[in-house]
This record gives structure tokens, sequence and C-alpha cells, in this order.
């Protein structure tokens, strides 16, 4: 194929956003004659591909032509996306620098250049890292203020998005997440270049996470899993993807097909030179090996997310908490709550040092941020934080030995993750609502709901809850039936005669009718049918 036609052909495949072929074809063409806008192309189609290296000497490529040509506002667009290529890459003095090169080559240009809005996105980032969400939030507004004024929807949206996420941070969360639903309109609407989407869909998610609003965060994972799909050869953002994908599976207890979405995550990452990002993977990767029990991966899991510079509390100080390291649960989170001032970061952190304090005994300190966590289900307005407020309010008021004050919260949580689809933090409520039944002397009904609980648990995988919730019912089981006369009263249920009953337990015929005629004495019953009928009333079947 000729240069001209391998030209054409990869401007073609770019307009199509089959970015391997147009990455493919424009790199056999000779660098003299590929004109700006095929470098751009060019670098574009190499990144979406999975080339980050071929992408920054691509974009370098065009900065040094935009420069001898003399064409310095080119050439800050082009220092914009090596800053942003060098920071995805974790290269972040490469990042700065050509911030500085690009601020440079502004100095000389009127202030009312599109080019401004694209160095403040860099600003913006920065002010985010130092925490300094005010000044972010202004400079977001000036993002799309800049991009509005000059049409350019990249900027727009951008700006859209970053006031969004500024107005939640601030406690203004319904104003932001109205920002984010007029910035996804302008996605939607196929006006954002491709790169902004991504990463715009991804912080758009992100945001909706963070503060439990699942319905916005199924709907737009469920549109960017279709962008993605309609874009085969795209690398970047898939992976980011797929870690969406797995948060909402295990918020829907699907924690099995979750790992696998988290492993395809990580794969992709490490397929885009961008393994630092996958820090929010190994996160979500701990959280479901912690629930699973198994506590060695869980560990690990965490240990790579710190290591890629993700935050790796509170699921770290709950594992601890699970391994019976109450003191060492107790210091992190505490540490982490007094470094964490923001009511979105510490909406993360304040549910887990409830059940962690609590744990420890410390049933005073953990009041304060069961309030706080109540403050702030009341202030996102989503049915998640709610439900996690309300378990949290439960579970104080049990430790204060309140158990019927703490009926009506741990119901609340129940119906709303019963609701939700969210089968594990539903059975969680359940056991909590079955100790509360026992403190209030109800004890058949507690071990219905803790046999109920038990089921899901086994059902799901998640052995520490499942053992927790046979330890339960054995401290005080119905009728007074002993472990093994429960045994023997569920086999009896499902229809087994003695011999069968002998030979499932290892015991001899001898033993099990004793069994039995202890069964029948303790349950006052006459007859096997009787016995069965006790143990399905009172949950004792599997």
């Amino acid at each position: 194929m000729g240069v001209v036609a391998e030209l054409v052909y990869g401007r073609e495949a770019f307009e199509r956003r089959a970015w391997a072929t147009a990455y493919e074809a424009l790199s056999a063409v000779p660098p003299e004659s590929l004109g700006e806008a095929d470098l751009a192309a060019l670098a574009t189609s190499a990144y979406l591909a999975g080339d980050h290296e071929s992408a920054i000497r691509a974009w370098h490529r065009a900065f040094e032509s935009h420069i001898d040509s003399g064409d310095s506002l080119s050439a800050v667009r082009d220092a914009h996306w090596l800053a942003f290529a060098s920071a995805v890459g974790g290269n972040f003095a490469a990042a700065e620098g050509w911030v500085a090169r690009a601020e440079r080559l502004l100095q000389t240009q009127s202030a009312d250049v599109v080019e401004r809005g694209y160095i403040c996105i860099a600003h913006f980032q920065s002010c985010i890292a130092a925490g300094d969400f005010a000044a972010a939030e202004e400079l977001a507004t000036q993002i799309r203020e800049i991009g509005e004024r000059h049409g350019d929807a990249d900027l727009a949206a951008q700006g859209l998005c970053g006031q969004g996420r500024m107005m939640m941070y601030a406690g203004r969360v319904r104003d932001g997440l109205a920002m984010l639903d007029e910035a996804m309109l302008r996605i939607a609407g196929g006006d954002v270049s491709p790169i902004f989407a991504g990463m715009l869909y991804c912080a758009m998610i992100d945001g909706c996470q963070e503060v439990g609003d699942y319905r916005r965060m199924s709907e737009w994972t469920s549109s960017l899993s279709r962008w993605c799909t309609a874009q085969p050869d795209m690398v970047p953002f898939t992976g980011q993807c797929a870690v969406h994908r797995a948060q909402i599976m295990r918020h829907h207890s699907g924690f099995n097909e979750a790992l696998n979405e988290l492993a395809l995550a990580i794969d992709r990452y490490r397929a885009a030179g961008t393994e630092p990002a996958a820090g929010m993977a190994f996160h979500e990767r701990g959280e479901i090996f912690r629930v699973l029990g198994d506590f060695e991966g869980a560990e690990e899991a965490f240990n790579e997310a710190a290591a890629l510079g993700y935050e790796p509390q509170p699921g770290l100080a709950l594992l601890w908490m699970a391994q019976g390291r109450i003191s060492a649960a107790a210091a992190a989170i505490k540490r982490v709550l007094a470094e964490t001032p923001n009511p979105i970061q510490r909406a993360r952190q304040l549910p887990a040092a409830v059940q962690i304090l609590l744990s420890a005994g410390a049933v005073v300190d953990a009041t304060a941020p069961s309030d706080e966590l109540d403050s702030v289900a009341r202030l996102f307005g989503t049915d998640s934080i709610d439900a996690i407020a309300s378990y949290a309010a439960g579970l104080v008021r049990l430790a204060n030995d309140d158990p019927a004050g703490a009926l009506p919260p741990l119901r609340r949580a129940w119906t709303a993750w019963i609701d939700a689809g969210s089968r594990y933090d539903a059975a969680r409520a359940r056991v909590q609502i079955a100790l509360a039944f026992r403190a209030l002397g109800d004890e058949d009904s507690a071990i219905a709901e803790l046999s109920v609980a038990g089921r899901t648990f086994a059902e799901l995988g998640a052995t520490p809850d499942e053992e927790l919730v046979a330890r339960l019912v054995r401290r005080t089981a119905p009728g007074g039936l002993s472990e093994r006369e429960i045994e023997v009263l569920r086999l009896v249920a499902a229809g087994n005669s003695n011999p069968q009953i002998a030979v499932a337990l290892v015991l001899s015929e001898k033993t099990v009718a004793r069994h039995l005629s202890n069964i029948f004495a303790k349950l006052a019953v006459r007859s096997r049918t009787a016995a069965a009928a006790y143990a399905f009333e009172h949950g004792l079947v599997r």
C-alpha cells in the first residue's frame, strides 16, 4: 500500500474508531508525510490502542512540529496531552514539567484563548491532590465557562463534571449530581472526544459510588460498557469499566463474578501501561476475599493496593478485626478518621469505625461516628447510605442494651438492602435483628432469622459470617437441643430413616434412637412428623 493510500486508510480507521487499525496504518506513514491532524490522530489512536509510550512519542513529535512552525497554541494542547499521559503513567515530575512549559507558552497570548482551559485541568487535579476542594471548584467553573465560551465540548463537559464532584465534596450532593447528569448528557450526545469521554465516564461513576447512588452508577456503567464494546480495539478505560462492574456485582453479592471482573481489570491496566491505576481493583479484591474468609488473599490484595498508592482502609482494618486484631483495627480506624475531614471520604470510613469500635467494647466512642453517619445519610439522600447509617444506629442501640430501639433502624436497613438486591448486607442485618429478638426473649424468632441468614451466607460463600451464625445458633438452640440433636433432627426432617442417619453421622442405630428419644422429650412431641414440623417452623432445616 502506498503512502497516500495508507494515510487515507488510517484516517478512515480513525473516524471509525478502529484504534488499532488507525495506529498501525498511521505508524506506517513516513513522519514527514503526516500533517498536524494526522499526528494528533496517531497519538490518540496509539493511546487508545494501549501503546502508551508510542502515544507519548507521537504527542512529542506534534509538540516539536508546532514549536518549529511557531504555532504555540497548538503546542500548548500537545503539552496538555503529554502532561496527561505522563501522569497516567505515574511520571508526575514529567507531567509538572509539561504543565510549566505550556504556561510559559501561554504568557505571550491574550487571556481569552481556549487553550488556557486545558492547562486549568492540570491545576484542577493538583488542587484535588492537595485537598483544596474549594479552589478546585473555582477552577472547574473556569474550565466550563471557557469551554462554553469557545464552543469546546471537551472543556465544557470536563468543567461540569469537576464542578459536580467538588459540589458533592462540599456537601451539596444533590446539586453535584445534577451537574454530573448534565455532563453525561453531553457525553451521550457524542460531542466529547474519546479520551475525554472515557475519563469523564470513570470520574462520574466514581462520584456516584462515593455517595452510594447505585442507580446512577448502574445506568452509567452500562452506558460505559456499551461505549467500550463499540470500540473493541480500545484498551484504556476498559479496566476501570471492569472495576465498576465488579463494584456493582459486589453490591448485589455476586462475589465470584466480581472477582472475575477484577482480574480482567488488572490485566487491562497492565496492558495499557497504567498499572498504578489498578489500586482500586486490588482494594475491591481485598474486600471480597475478606467477606469470603480468604484472609491471606485479602491482606495481599490490600497491600498491593497500598503499594499502588490506594488507601487500603477501612478494608484492612476490618480484616484485622476479623482476624482478632481488635486493638490494631481500632487504632487504624481512629487515625484514618482523624486524617479525613471530607464528608464524602469519611462516608467510606464511618461504617467500619462503628463496627470496629463496638468490637473493641468502646460503645461510647462508637456513638459519635454513628451519629455523624446519620447526618451524612441525610446530606447525601441516597438509599444505600441511608441503609448503612440505619444499620450502624441499630448496632449502637443493641450495644447500649436497647434491643427494642434497635429493631426499627435494623429493619429499615434490611428492607433497603432487600430492595437493592444486596443479599449479603441484608443477611447481616438479619443477624442483628435476631440478636435483638434474643435480647427481648423471643428465642424462636431469633433462631428463625439466624437460620435464613446462615443459609444466605452459605449460598454466597461468606464463610466467616456463616460460622458466626452457626455459633449463635448453638449458643441457645431451640428446645434446649444439643448440636448433635439438631443434626439428627435435620436429617429426620429431610426424610431419613434411623439407619440412614446412622450412616450419615457415623453413629450406631442405637445411639440415633437415643438421640431421637431425647429430641421427642425436649420438644414435647410424639412422632417423627411432629419433630420435622418443629424443625421447619424454627428454621433448623437448611
